[in-house]
């Protein structure tokens, strides 16, 4: 289990950032952090990884306090696997190498089995400049596995690769987490990829979690809110998207694109008068 209350002010290109955040993430859950950029996702990564100091606030994993007052557990000692966007491989190092950077002494047979696993095992003798981006990544994730991590961390590891091989590797990442009976916590802005593989959805906002639930919880759910608007339209095309289904509707004269589950999209066909609820519009 992983529990945490941390706050952090940082200065970027958007402005001052006030992070203040706590949750409790179950063993074993994939949690991912949606948001606009610059709402706190990657560093709340980076403060629950070790690679940034907190203001204040308190981080306990498995029951071990990893921060707790003047106290912080060293990096290379929090069993934590991470992934980014841009691999960060050793270009001087073979896939197996690179792999077994991340493996103890004596585990050539974990290397061994994640280069199946992952697909890399004929690739074992190549270099990351012979790679292709989505080889790269899988090279990347295997090294973080090969820690056999409590704790695996994925800055967007995806957001880079086209369509089909992000649906795979989405697909990997899913299977990978519960062969390995991981914790995992990625960022992502893409609702289908959340959707593939989230249990659970923190949603930042400005520094807050502003929702926390499963995906359909977070993203499906109608708000209770009285100050509403309503849009009548007709119901164009209905078209399957990853997991969801994109329906395309004619409002005044627009097109509108919304993402429905298959059970609300199944309601609806072509040449539907429908109408769309939603808060009302606030200033930019």
């Amino acid at each position: 289990m992983i529990e945490f209350s941390l706050q952090k002010t940082r200065h970027g290109a958007n402005g001052q950032l006030h992070l203040d955040v706590a949750a409790t993430l179950a063993a074993g859950s994939f949690t991912v952090l949606s948001g606009a950029s610059g709402a706190g996702k990657t560093t709340l990564l980076r403060l629950l990884a070790g690679l940034e100091a907190p203001d204040g606030g308190w981080l306990r994993v498995n029951g071990a306090d990893w921060l707790r007052g003047g106290h912080s557990l060293p990096v290379q000692q929090r069993r934590i696997g991470m992934v980014f966007q841009d691999y960060a491989l050793f270009p001087h190092l073979s896939v197996a190498d690179n792999i077994a950077f991340g493996a103890a002494r004596g585990e050539r047979a974990l290397v061994q089995e994640l280069l199946e696993l992952c697909g890399l095992a004929a690739l074992a003798r190549q270099y990351p400049a012979q790679l292709s981006g989505g080889q790269k990544q899988r090279v990347a994730l295997a090294r973080a596995l090969a820690m056999r991590p409590t704790l695996l961390l994925l800055d967007e590891p995806l957001s880079a690769l086209d369509h089909g091989l992000r649906r795979e590797l989405q697909r990997m990442l899913r299977d990978m987490h519960q062969r390995f009976a991981l914790t995992t916590v990625m960022v992502s802005h893409d609702l289908g990829e959340i959707f593939a593989v989230a249990d659970q959805v923190l949603q930042l906002e400005h520094g807050r979690i502003s929702a926390q639930g499963t995906p359909a919880q977070v993203f499906l759910q109608t708000p209770r809110d009285s100050s509403r608007i309503a849009l009548h339209g007709e119901v164009l095309a209905c078209q399957p998207a990853d997991v969801m289904w994109r329906v395309t509707v004619l409002v005044a004269g627009e097109l509108v694109e919304v993402l429905l589950s298959a059970q609300d999209a199944a309601t609806l066909s072509a040449g539907q008068r429908i109408r769309l609820s939603a808060g009302a519009l606030q200033p930019g």
